[in-house]
Formats: structure tokens, sequence, C-alpha cells
């Protein structure tokens, strides 16, 4: 199953890139906030998720009339209301791919603590991605694999957080990596780019983001 979280951050995604994802989507969750970005697309989320102070009485009295079911959280909380989303997406029976809109905008610091939600441990083992526009972010662990669409001239930079990344395998790419490192704190997985329709990396130790832009915007390929 395909969930799709919006949080409560910009939607930078045309109506055709808007439809690629929610034609996919089995369950729409919304964060809090989020939920007048899925309004907004002309989605009624399922379910909405979080301590609810960024909804007006009107809004939630609607949406209850309308069968979209609240998780309520305190106030008072130490995870945002997107951590909540993706836990509670993750412990949901055949979940296997979660995809989350409007995580970028607005506040740098909750731009980056959203993009290190990725390593939630509780998302190991179902794909995640973080949609801005034309890019996409997911998460590697060491151990494991990844491959991704795209076209060549796609860019796709390669990024360790929490330490260095060690033994990485890259095919599909212009500057390829041959069980290679990246440092923490350094430049190098910045800025490569496809030269075929599929790229490959392989992670054998360490945290990796894979930061990937479509040259060509998704409405050429629905």
């Amino acid at each position: 199953m395909q969930f799709v979280i919006f949080a409560n951050g910009e939607l930078e995604e045309s109506g055709a890139e808007l439809r690629f994802w929610l034609e996919r989507a089995d369950v729409c969750i919304a964060a809090d906030g989020g939920t007048y970005a899925a309004l907004h697309a002309g989605v009624t989320p399922s379910h909405i998720i979080g301590d609810m102070d960024s909804l007006s009485e009107g809004v939630r009295q609607e949406l209850e009339a309308a069968g979209t079911r609240f998780h309520l959280s305190p106030t008072e909380k130490d995870e945002t209301d997107l951590e909540l989303a993706l836990t509670w997406a993750a412990d949901q029976p055949g979940c296997k791919e979660i995809v989350v809109l409007g995580a970028f905008g607005g506040r740098p610091d909750q731009e980056l603590a959203n993009v290190l939600l990725l390593a939630l441990p509780v998302l190991e083992g179902r794909q995640v991605t973080m949609v801005k526009g034309r890019w996409a972010v997911q998460f590697l662990r060491g151990g494991e694999v990844t491959r991704l669409e795209g076209q060549p001239g796609d860019r796709l930079s390669l990024i360790p957080l929490g330490g260095s990344a060690h033994g990485i395998t890259t095919e599909g790419l212009a500057f390829s990596l041959d069980d290679e490192s990246l440092e923490f704190g350094r430049t190098r997985g910045v800025s490569n780019r496809f030269d075929a329709e599929r790229a490959t990396i392989y992670l054998r130790e360490g945290y990796l983001w894979c930061f990937h832009e479509k040259r060509v915007a998704v409405d050429h390929e629905v």
C-alpha cells in the first residue's frame, strides 16, 4: 500500500505532478496544518494527525462530517506532527511506500528536521520519498541498495549525515563510485548526474541521503 502525507509546508508541485502521486495513493494523511494543502489540492484526507492547533473549528467540523478520522496528540509533545504522521503510517498493515508532500518551504530548521526524519527506525524496510517539485529525497542505510528511475541529465546528490558513509558503489551515474567513501561535512557527492535511465546506489556502512532532481517534469512522464 502507498500512503501520501501532506505536511505543513509549501506545495511546489504542478497539478499534473500532484495527480502523479495522488492517483497511486491508497491512503491520504494530513499532518495537522497540512490539511489545508490537501484541501487546496482537491483531496479530503482520510486521517489527520497532530495537535490540531493549525485547524479552524469550522474546517474540523466539515471534515468530521465527511468521515475524516482525527488522531489527536497533546500540544506539548516531543515530536512534530509530521513525525507522528510518518510513525502512524509505518505502523499500518501493508504499508510499503510513503510519499511526503509539503515537507519543504518556510523555516530552515523545520526543513532540515523533516529531511532527517527519513532516518526514523520505524521507516526501515519501507520506501519513503519526500517530494519538492521535481526533487525527490530518499534515505539509504548501510547494507541497503536503491534504484532510482530517471533520465540522462537528471541531477543526483549523495550526502552523508551523522558521520561518513563507506562502501558506496554506483551504477548509471556520470561520476561513479566503486566501494568508496563520502566524508561527512564534505561536498564530493553533490551534483552528480544520471547517464542512464536508472541509477543504482549501494551503501555498505553509514547513512546516505539521495537528492534526485528530474530534468523532465512529471507532467511529461504520465
